[in-house]
Order: C-alpha cells, then sequence, then structure tokens
C-alpha cells in the first residue's frame, strides 16, 4: 500500500511539473504570434493606428517570452528532483509541496485581483487619450493581461488539484 501511494504522489508531481512545461511552451507560442504580429503590422500597416501598434505588441511578445522562459526553467528540473527528494524523505517533500503549492495559491489569489485591475486602466486609457500609440498600448495591454489570466487560470486548477491530492496523500 505504502509503495502505490508513493508511487501516486511521485506520478502527481511529474504530471504537475510536466504541465508547468507545457503551459510554458504554450506560453512561448503566444509569444511567436506576437511577434508575428508585430511584424505584420510593421510590414503592413498603412495607418497611424496600425503603425502604432509594432512597439507595444513587440514590447509585449517579449514579456511573455520571458514568462514562458521562467515557467520553463523553473519547472523542467523538477521533474528530475521530484523522484530524487521523495526517496532522500519523503515525509519532508510532500510536506514542502503542500507548502509550495499552498504559497503558489496565495500569489494566485492576488494576480486574479491584480490583472483585472490592468485591464480596467488600459481600457480607461483607451477611452480617454485618444493618442494612436496610448491607444495601442491600452488594447495590447488587455490583450496580455487576458492572456495572463487564462494560462494563470489553468495554472491555479492544476495547482489546486495538486495540493488537495497531496493532502489526501499526505503520509
Amino acid at each position: 500500500m505504502k509503495i502505490m501511494i508513493e508511487m501516486d504522489i511521485l506520478k502527481a508531481s511529474t504530471d504537475w511539473a510536466k504541465a508547468e512545461v507545457f503551459s510554458s511552451k504554450m506560453v512561448l507560442l503566444f509569444s511567436v504570434l506576437f511577434f508575428l504580429a508585430a511584424f505584420g503590422f510593421w510590414q503592413l500597416g498603412k495607418t497611424t493606428m496600425a503603425k502604432a501598434f509594432v512597439w507595444p505588441v513587440l514590447v509585449s511578445g517579449l514579456l511573455l517570452m520571458a514568462v514562458s522562459a521562467g515557467l520553463y526553467f523553473s519547472n523542467k528540473p523538477r521533474i528530475a528532483q521530484f523522484e530524487t527528494a521523495y526517496n532522500k524523505d519523503g515525509k519532508a517533500f510532500v510536506k514542502s509541496e503542500i507548502e509550495r503549492t499552498a504559497k503558489s495559491q496565495n500569489e494566485l489569489a492576488m494576480v486574479f485581483k491584480v490583472l483585472p485591475l490592468i485591464i480596467i486602466a488600459a481600457a480607461l486609457l483607451i477611452i480617454f487619450i485618444s493618442m494612436p500609440l496610448w491607444r495601442a498600448i491600452g488594447i495590447t495591454t488587455i490583450a496580455l493581461m487576458t492572456l495572463l489570466m487564462f494560462v494563470d487560470s489553468n495554472t491555479d486548477a492544476r495547482n489546486t488539484a495538486y495540493h488537495q491530492h497531496l493532502l489526501t496523500k499526505k503520509q
């Protein structure tokens, strides 16, 4: 029975880390799409408004690339480290993962309060400032924050399920 619980915890942990790595690859794909959009606005944009999107969309692509790299480089090594850490001290591993996932839940709760406020500020920017660059910044910010909320909602669901799994399998 203990071996089944160990395998279950290790599988859940590695599945969680693999899902985070996959999520980083999806964010990277979105960053590439933002880069392509910036290139499109640069090459094909004929209006002042279209040309105004080049820099905001390019910067958003860079930010998404940084998010992707952060997700990837923080979670890829965990896949191999989980088994070693669990075999070294299973109870300490589970305890540290429970603490880490609880901390992540608190951070994600804050994210879901801040990102909508940023979206509201960007919407107000679009409404009250008529300069093309500022409108492009507002629109791009809304797109970026919406995308980040989408990614973080999946991360939150995955983190919550993993946290609950750890709590139920706690030794």
